[in-house]
């Protein structure tokens, strides 16, 4: 095992040029440099219970709002000096999911407390905390956010199931709701078009999975971005993207998104979680993208998306659509090296999606795997214009090789995530600090904060990463400082408190909000 010296947490505190690869003076000299430090946290006490996840900004006020699932309410953190955010309020919000807030007004999607039953998006005044009204949405509302006028407030409803038992099938449909605010109605995109389908949109490249359920049913919205009136929306275990007319409130397409290559060298990754050591390298094994966050950004009249390629599993009782190459049966066709492959330094370990294609004697011609180990930039139409390849994990083999794909839950866990997800991105923010965009994306596993400069959209430069978990510290008794990085939000600098760019972060494992200042 490699080992390092843990971050030094008191100047946590990231220089972008240092961190880029070998390259000319002249091309540094180039790239714009910014730097993430760390100006202060707020911990709600609680570790391992998703107490800080989801947050959302009010400029007016200078709260930040945090969905704290442990406690089942939205914790309203003054900001106004982010060296010391402060608890002042709390939103009674049970099942609270997500967050947003525009000009004043603070929306929460809400879980039923049966999780298949409809959900709710309740509203709250951002200075009070006064409760105005609640409206009744789809079944599990995961994920809201506000039009850029405020308007409208688009909820991604992902219908997780709640069992798959032959029988008794729980699995409501996922939807999107489009909430009119001044009227407080609500108008349902749903995907019912498509049932009847399913085979069509497997042949299309979209995961259809779900045994015995219809594609209203096993499609599952995930995360929302919006320019003008147009939705794009993860369907994570689906490998897609909805497109949302908001006008109409109708899904306008299912866009598959298509599979990695992790047998080509840009696309390498370590596949073992028992071989004692960093390796990547080529595997013939193919990655599903299944974004989690989503966000989007514009370049000379063109909407791009940024995702969060994660991955996610269906992993249920009576049902799971995970299995280990080990135990996976594979063909000597496509496989002829079948043995080699299935030892633990090579591919055995390896969660592999169980639905992977088969020939007809169920033995596996291709393995794929839940995610991609990446940051991606699309075209509007959902095309792959750019992915960030192995370099996540080749980032934190070279900054962190002793905390090399880290778990989340504790600290001594080198190499653990290696043979599932790897760093596992997830959330994803974009923002323009002095004229250039950049994405931050958290790395929910190892932790941290990577930033690409968007400003080629066909070739984004890694422009840093900062991490302010402290590897010396018991996760387990909250002494290791911001752990499992969930919702990142960028404030850009005229709405700051510092006039300065901040970022500001909800870590799910650690219950900590970590506030960044962006400095360039």
């Amino acid at each position: 095992m490699r080992t390092t010296t843990p971050l030094c947490l008191a100047a946590a505190t990231m220089s972008v040029l240092a961190m880029l690869p070998a390259t000319t003076a002249a091309a540094r000299a180039e790239r714009s440099g910014i730097e993430l430090s760390l100006l202060g946290r707020y911990s709600a006490g609680a570790v391992g219970a998703g107490a800080a996840e989801i947050t959302a900004y009010d400029a007016k006020t200078r709260r930040v709002f945090v969905v704290n699932a442990e406690q089942g309410t939205v914790d309203v953190l003054d900001l106004r000096n982010p060296r010391a955010p402060r608890k002042v309020a709390t939103l009674a919000t049970p099942g609270a999911n997500s967050v947003a807030v525009h000009d004043g007004l603070v929306a929460v999607a809400q879980q039923a407390a049966n999780k298949t039953a409809a959900g709710t998006v309740a509203f709250f005044d951002a200075r009070t905390g006064k409760k105005q009204r609640e409206v009744t949405v789809g079944a599990l509302p995961d994920m809201l956010t506000f039009t850029a006028d405020g308007r409208r407030v688009v909820v991604a409803n992902e219908g997780e199931a709640a069992s798959y038992c032959t029988g008794a099938v729980d699995d409501p449909e996922g939807s999107i709701s489009v909430i009119d605010v001044r009227r407080g109605t609500v108008r349902s995109a749903g995907f019912r078009a498509w049932n009847g389908q399913e085979d069509r949109l497997r042949a299309k490249g979209v995961r259809i999975s779900g045994p015995g359920v219809s594609a209203a049913q096993d499609l599952e919205p995930e995360y929302i971005t919006i320019d003008k009136g147009t939705a794009w929306v993860t369907l994570q275990e689906n490998n897609a993207l909805a497109v949302v007319d908001l006008e109409r409130a109708t899904v306008r397409d299912i866009v598959p998104l298509g599979l990695k290559d992790h047998a080509q060298p840009a696309n390498a990754l370590d596949a073992s979680d028992r071989d004692g050591k960093i390796d990547i390298r080529t595997h013939p094994v193919k990655g599903m993208y299944m974004p989690d966050a989503i966000s989007h950004f514009g370049d000379r009249g063109r909407t791009y998306l940024v995702t969060a390629n994660e991955g996610d599993s269906r992993d249920w009782e009576c049902h799971t659509d995970e299995v280990r190459v080990k135990s996976a049966e594979l063909s000597p066709t496509a496989f002829p090296n079948a043995a080699a492959l299935k030892q633990d330094a090579e591919l055995g370990r390896l969660t592999v999606l169980s639905d992977s294609p088969k020939d007809a004697d169920g033995r596996y011609t291709e393995l794929r795997v839940f995610g991609a180990r990446s940051v991606s930039v699309r075209a509007a139409d959902g095309s792959l214009v750019w992915d960030s390849g192995s370099e996540l994990e080749q980032l934190v083999a070279r900054e962190l090789p002793g905390q090399f794909n880290f778990d989340n839950e504790e600290n001594d866990s080198f190499d653990s995530r290696s043979d599932n997800k790897g760093p596992e991105p997830e959330g994803v923010a974009v923002g323009e600090v002095r004229g250039r965009t950049y994405a931050f994306v958290g790395l929910e596993r190892v932790g941290g904060i990577v930033t690409y400069d968007l400003s080629n959209p066909r070739k984004p430069a890694l422009a840093g990463y900062v991490n302010t978990r402290d590897f010396a510290g018991d996760v387990e008794a909250g002494t290791a400082g911001d752990v499992g990085p969930e919702g990142v939000l960028f404030i850009d600098a005229h709405d700051s408190p510092t006039r300065r760019p901040l970022l500001v972060v909800g870590n799910e494992v650690s219950g900590t909000t970590a506030v960044y200042e962006i400095r360039s």
